[in-house]
This record gives C-alpha cells, sequence and structure tokens, in this order.
C-alpha cells in the first residue's frame, strides 16, 4: 500500500513540476507591440518619457503621461548617456539568472513526464504487485506462517479416502526419516482433480495446518502476463523462497490456466504460457532428493493437462476429491452448522438424503441461506424450516409471491401434482415422498419432491419404468379428473421419453431388440460434433416402436393407479388447495386414509393464492434433483 501510494505522489509531483515550468514560461513580462526603439529615443528626446528601468536588454518604459511599456534595447551602448542627456530618469535592476532546476525541467520535462507515465501504466498492468514495475519476475505467492493456518483435517469432511492418501504426506514433513531410511521417496508433486466446490483448496490447507508448516498459495494465471519470459521468472522466484523455507507446501490453484498441452490448437501455442509451462517442468525435475517442498495443484480439467506435467517425477500422484455421498454429505453439514446457532429439530441425515450432488460448497451456502432465512424472520436459532425453505430456494427459485393464479389454475395444478404423488407412494421401488406445494417457483406452478433414501450409483430397470410412470400420474391425472390436458406435463414427458430412449438404445433393456447399442455415435470434429448413423431405417422404425410400446405400458399403468384410488386423489387435492404445502406425514394419513393432521411450522394461506399466472412448463424434480 505505502508503496502504490509513493508512486502515484511521485507521477503527480512530476506532472506538477512541468506545469510550473510551463506556467513560468507564460508568466513572463509581455513587450508592447507598435512601439519601436527608435520612436522610443525620439520620445526620450522629446520629453515625453519620465523614467526607464533597465534589466538586461528589457526596458521598463514609464511616459510622462501613458501606461507602462516594455521594449527590448538592440544593445545601444550609449542608450543611457543619451536617457541621461535628455532629463530621463534611468534606475537599474538585475538581471535574474536562470535557475538550473527549473531549466532542466524545461527542457527535460516533458521526457521525465513520459518516462514516469510508462512505469505507472507498467506497474498497473502488472497488477500493482510489491516493487512496481522492476517487480515482473518476482512471485506472487502468498505466505500463510504456520502459526496462523488454523485449518486441519477436522474441518474437512466428505472426502475420507483422498485425506487419508495425503496423511502420508503429513507424516513426511513431520518425521521424513522414517521414509528416507526405508529408501522411500515421497511424491514431489500432488495433484487434486475433482469438481468445482469439493474442497480441493480447503484439504491442500488442511495438509499443511496438520503437519505444521509454512503454506504458498498461488493461482495458474498469476504466472501468465503480456510479456515473454515473466512467467518463467515468476516460477524461478517461488521455488526459490519454498526452498528458503522448506519443508513447506506450494499450492497452485487451477493449474490448468498454465499447464495445458503444449503446441495444441490450429494457431501454434503462446509462447510466454508455454515457457512458464517448461519452466515449472524444469523446477519440479530440479529438486533436489528430500528438499522438503510438496508442490499441490487443483484443477476441475486435468484431461487438458500437458502429459510432462503428469509423469512420475513431477504431479506423479493424482487424488480425486469427487462429490460426497450421503454419508460425506452429513459430516459436512455438521461442520458448517458449527458455526450457526441451530434448533434440536435440525436433521443433518434428513438434509444429507434431501441433497444429492450437493458439493462442500453448496452445502455451505445452503447454510447460509437458511441461516438468511432465519434472520429475516426474527429468529435467534436456525430451524429445520429455514432449511427446508433455503432448499427449495436453492432447488426451484424463490417463491412467485407477486402473480396471482386463478382458482381454476389451482385446482388444475393441485390434480396434477396428486397424480405425480399419489402413482409414487403406489409403486414399490419409487422413492419416498418428501413433499408436494403448488407454491409456484421458478419456471413450476407445482412440484413433487421425492427423497431417495441412499445415493444412486446404478440405474435399474425396474426402477426407471416406475420412475416413467410417475412423470406420467400429472397428465393421468387430468385426463381421470379434470377431463382435460395441459402444456404443464411438456416437461414430464421430455424426461420420460428421453428415459425411455435410453433403456432401448444405450442400456440394452429391452427384450425386443436385445442388448445392441443402437444410439447415434458422435465424434469431435473441428466445428463441433458429427453425428454418423450406425442403424438402418428399418431397425429405426423398431426403436421407435419399442420406445412408443414402453411410453404406453406405462401411461397406462398410472392411468390404472389413479383411477383404483379417486379417493386418495380428491383427498391430497383438497389439503393442497387449503394448506397449498403437505408433508410427508401428511401424504401418509392421506394415503391410510385418515384425515391429514394440519401443517406444522407453514403459513396458513391469505387471500389468493401466489401463483406465476403463466401455465408454461411444469417441472418435478424428481429424486430430489434440480429441475431441468
Amino acid at each position: 500500500m505505502n508503496n502504490n501510494m509513493f508512486s502515484k505522489a511521485a507521477v503527480w509531483l512530476v506532472i506538477a513540476l512541468v506545469l510550473f515550468t510551463v506556467f513560468k514560461q507564460f508568466d513572463k513580462p509581455r513587450v508592447q507591440e507598435g512601439v519601436s526603439y527608435s520612436q522610443f529615443m525620439d520620445d526620450a528626446k522629446s520629453g515625453k518619457v519620465k523614467t526607464v528601468t533597465v534589466q538586461g536588454r528589457n526596458l521598463t518604459v514609464t511616459p510622462a503621461d501613458g501606461q507602462k511599456y516594455q521594449i527590448v534595447s538592440p544593445g545601444d551602448i550609449w542608450m543611457v548617456g543619451d536617457l541621461m542627456k535628455y532629463g530621463v530618469q534611468v534606475s537599474g535592476k538585475a538581471d535574474d539568472e536562470p535557475n538550473a532546476l527549473v531549466s532542466a525541467l524545461y527542457y527535460l520535462g516533458p521526457t521525465i513526464l513520459i518516462i514516469g507515465f510508462w512505469f505507472y501504466m507498467m506497474r498497473q498492468m502488472q497488477g500493482g504487485g510489491k516493487g512496481g514495475a522492476f517487480s515482473f519476475g518476482k512471485s506472487r505467492a502468498r505466505l500463510i506462517d504456520e502459526n496462523n493456518n488454523a485449518i486441519n483435517f477436522t474441518d474437512v469432511a466428505g472426502c475420507d479416502e483422498a485425506k487419508e492418501e495425503v496423511s502420508e504426506l503429513v507424516d513426511f514433513l513431520r518425521d521424513p526419516q522414517k521414509f528416507q531410511k526405508l529408501g522411500g521417496r515421497i511424491p514431489r508433486g500432488v495433484l487434486l482433480v475433482g469438481p468445482p466446490g469439493t474442497g480441493k483448496t480447503l484439504l491442500a490447507r488442511a495438509i499443511a495446518g496438520e503437519a505444521k508448516v509454512p503454506f504458498f498459495s498461488i493461482s495458474g494465471s498469476d504466472f501468465v502476463e503480456m510479456f515473454v519470459g515473466v512467467g518463467a521468472a515468476r516460477v524461478r522466484d517461488m521455488f526459490e523462497q519454498a526452498k528458503k523455507h522448506a519443508p513447506c507446501i506450494v499450492f497452485i490453484d487451477e493449474i490448468d490456466a498454465v499447464g495445458r498441452h503444449r503446441g495444441a490448437g490450429m494457431g501454434g501455442g503462446n509462447d510466454e504460457r508455454e515457457q512458464t509451462l517448461n519452466q515449472m517442468l524444469v523446477e519440479m525435475d530440479g529438486f533436489e532428493a528430500n528438499s522438503g517442498v510438496i508442490v499441490i495443484a487443483a484443477t476441475n480439467r486435468s484431461d487438458v493437462l500437458d502429459k510432462a506435467l503428469l509423469r512420475p517425477g513431477r504431479f506423479d500422484r493424482q487424488v480425486y476429491v469427487g462429490l460426497p455421498d450421503i454419508r460425506g454429505r452429513e459430516h459436512i453439514m455438521k461442520v458448517h452448522l458449527r458455526k450457526v446457532p441451530i434448533s434440536n429439530d435440525v436433521d443433518a441425515s434428513v438434509i444429507a438424503r434431501g441433497t444429492p450432488g450437493f458439493s462442500g460448497a453448496d452445502l455451505a451456502n445452503l447454510v447460509n441461506e437458511a441461516a438468511l432465512f432465519a434472520a429475516r424472520r426474527g429468529k435467534r436459532i436456525v430451524e429445520m424450516q429455514d432449511f427446508e425453505d433455503a432448499k427449495d430456494k436453492i432447488f426451484m427459485g424463490p417463491e412467485r409471491k407477486s402473480a396471482v393464479m386463478r382458482e381454476e389454475e389451482r385446482r388444475n395444478t393441485a390434480y396434477h401434482e396428486s397424480g405425480h404423488a399419489v402413482v409414487a407412494k403406489l409403486l414399490p421401488h419409487a422413492d419416498p415422498v418428501h413433499k408436494v406445494t403448488i407454491m409456484p417457483r421458478g419456471w413450476a406452478l407445482g412440484v413433487t419432491w421425492q427423497l431417495p433414501e441412499h445415493d444412486r450409483v446404478n440405474l435399474y430397470r425396474d426402477k426407471m419404468l416406475e420412475e416413467i410412470a410417475i412423470l406420467f400420474g400429472g397428465r393421468a391425472a387430468e385426463e381421470v379428473f379434470l377431463n382435460s390436458m395441459s402444456t404443464g406435463a411438456s416437461n414430464d414427458f421430455e424426461r420420460a421419453t428421453k428415459m425411455a430412449r435410453d433403456m432401448v438404445t444405450r442400456y440394452g433393456m429391452s427384450d425386443v431388440l436385445g442388448t445392441m447399442v443402437y444410439v447415434d455415435t458422435e465424434q469431435d470434429g473441428m466445428f463441433g460434433k458429427l453425428a454418423s448413423k450406425t442403424v438402418s431405417e428399418a431397425t429405426q422404425q423398431k426403436v421407435d416402436a419399442e420406445i412408443r410400446r414402453i411410453l404406453d405400458e406405462q401411461y397406462g399403468l398410472a392411468r390404472k393407479l389413479l383411477e383404483d384410488h379417486r379417493d386418495n386423489v380428491e383427498a391430497m387435492t383438497k389439503a393442497l388447495l387449503e394448506w397449498e404445502t403437505i408433508d410427508a406425514d401428511q401424504i401418509s394419513d392421506i394415503m391410510a386414509g385418515r384425515p391429514p393432521r394440519p401443517p406444522k411450522n407453514l403459513p396458513p394461506p391469505s387471500g389468493d393464492t401466489p401463483s406465476s399466472g403463466n401455465s408454461g412448463t411444469e417441472v418435478k424434480p424428481g429424486n430430489a434433483t434440480a429441475p431441468a
């Protein structure tokens, strides 16, 4: 900060000096035009001049009856004697000697200004790094001292396998003799690979925190500069600093910014980026044995990294940090819940079940959104209802309370969602129904929410057929109870058709067409993907017929279930129209033929029901996945 302020002050000082010199030139006395030296001498001879002040060759003339003016003497050595003979009072004034500094600034000012402006612009392009324009080759790695790093393995959850794999790095940094006496060599580089938000940076800091060693952190983009050779100099400087602080950890985030394949692309490579990568390869190869410096890099694009970067001796160990499973999400939730005051009804396992596919960053955002909901409601603790509302907002967007939907539209939406829920409750392999609502969110006018009891690893034929039937439950309910059709089922049809097509063409789940793959193959081309036909026209007709058969059978199953359980659909529709949202306990009461219990922690409907006023695409996030 101080260097930055000093450089700015220096630039403005140069500008001020140059402007002062320029204005000084304009501040010189003006010479009156129209009065020649001859006329001045004639006026003096005729008594029209009263006094004359001589300053070098500049004469300040005061006429007897007029305004002062100035003229320049042509060098007449007899002028003073003549003026005194004519009775003019003559006085002298010392000639100002030009100041050396002012003269230098006058002539060199523009050059100094240009040079100073160039240095200032170079500093700005460099990003304001320490040392200004002369520190281009200095590393920008931020050092976290071992005494200031409070992160350890207890703060990292949901990636037990990754922690176990990197735990030996901690042992090496603490006691390197344990490995060296058996001739073992710790990996020089560890590459953390995984989707965004899974905790790769947090895991790297936790390794340094557990080992109590310095932690250098830098991004791959910090090496890349517009000037060729700057990135390579920064790499050298970073490794020199790391060796001075050994044992330590150097963490390079988003290494794909500098570690991409060399020579890839039609237009050739980037010289600056390739030189930076080459220098990094040399530095990692040049480590002395057991130097105590471990390089950890993180990326979610390991497929674009240069092969030389991944060979043994450099980043020779890859640790996959994937999305957490249901148990991992529960542990991550417990870590984040320590930071907020929560109610006794908050169950981390239930939240983990309802958030499949969430990363650690997503779960942290969920806890933050729940805390914001509780704060807006004036609560002192965060309750389970706040987490439910936060999850609904993340999945489907905020409630659209500004628009009002007609009662007929509400009724149609209630029957549609009841059809989904009743079919899901009646099928044996379907995931449990967690919630049904007709409150518009995002593009959805209503949602039937199912929570899986465990994470899905494989897809099975029976379960996929049941999911198709559940998707058709909405349209079947419209036909059975309303004797009409709406566009609200368009998204259901798209998902059901795609699932049936994949069953036939990709997964070999058709008894008629067997286990052959019928999908068109795709190859990467210069201008996108090129599709090549792999099946004949007659075979394609059989594929279409089989897809149609699966869809018709599951639609018929959904319709029959609804016709056989009309009372359940009517009761659920009535509850939705009254309360807008019903939970799993109320749904169980309805399916058992009992009156549904009153809603808990749900505000009663008031006046007109909020809605989108638009019958667009109905979105049902089946299995608690994000709306399509």
